[in-house]
């Protein structure tokens, strides 16, 4: 991002990132680990938008996927994306936040406590409602807000997300299409739910928000395996980078991503 101007904004970039970004971890292969990188590799890759599921127990953020726990703290994650920031003070990083599993042991609410982990280093924030300028935002993290909120503005509001759907999001702040059709029963499907925002986000308004979820599950004895959808999709994917290295994507969550998949997406930003 040190590269690109100041006044490109964040909806006209193509940015790299990552559907449950800290699922690194199993029960049963296919069912909810989602990436092979760490964070602090995803960022070294060129990751910059971050899907983070938050189990809120005993007043703290866990890191989890569905139920499985992923041995993580939200405390950890943001350590690493404060100190890739230290060192890498032009870039920005988005951060999607969303409450998972159910919540144990607690005496507030999450936003509550989203609110303390904000007031241990409010600088490193970015709470406004619209979706911004890059010279804006340099240095922080910017908030895409998927957990309901009575104090506001609380970063991008994302909470009328809809559930296994392309759809739109829009308000006097922003103006978001979103993808995550994830409940995959054929993968040509999904690939055509991808290529149909792709589309969008190629031809569209540089004033709207376009992310796309390339992430998805198929269901095998009833249970949800990911390498199903992921395997095929990501081949796809690359294929269509290759074919299509000057179109503008919007904002992608994928899964399993890679540094040379990362490299392919960037690429399509010119200065």
């Amino acid at each position: 991002m040190a590269k690109l101007d100041d006044a490109r904004m964040i909806a006209e970039l193509s940015i790299p990132g990552t559907h449950d970004a800290a699922a690194r971890f199993d029960l049963t292969q296919g069912l909810a680990k989602c990436q092979n990188l760490t964070i602090a590799d995803q960022l070294a890759a060129g990751v910059r938008y971050f899907d983070l599921r938050c189990r809120h127990v005993q007043d703290a953020f866990l890191m989890y996927h569905g139920g499985v726990d992923q041995n993580q703290t939200f405390d950890e994650v943001l350590a690493t994306m404060f100190a890739f920031l230290d060192a890498h003070p032009h870039e920005t990083i988005i951060a999607s936040v969303k409450e998972e599993a159910t919540p144990a042991q607690d005496t507030r609410s999450f936003e509550a406590t989203f609110d303390a982990y904000v007031a241990q280093a409010p600088e490193r924030w970015t709470l406004a409602p619209s979706p911004p300028r890059l010279g804006d935002v340099r240095g922080t993290l910017v908030l895409l807000r998927r957990f309901d909120a009575t104090a506001l503005p609380l970063g991008i509001d994302a909470t009328q997300w809809a559930d296994n759907a392309t759809f739109t999001i829009s308000d006097a702040d922003a103006h978001l299409r979103i993808e995550d059709n994830y409940v995959v029963t054929d993968n040509d499907l999904k690939w055509t739910a991808i290529t149909s925002l792709l589309g969008e986000a190629a031809a569209g308004d540089p004033s709207t928000w376009m992310l796309t979820y390339t992430s998805g599950y198929q269901l095998i004895n009833e249970l949800p395996n990911i390498t199903l959808v992921s395997d095929d999709i990501n081949a796809r994917f690359d294929d269509f980078l290759t074919a299509n290295p000057h179109a503008h994507l919007g904002t992608l969550a994928m899964d399993f991503v890679t540094a040379a998949r990362v490299r392919a997406i960037i690429a399509t930003n010119t200065p």
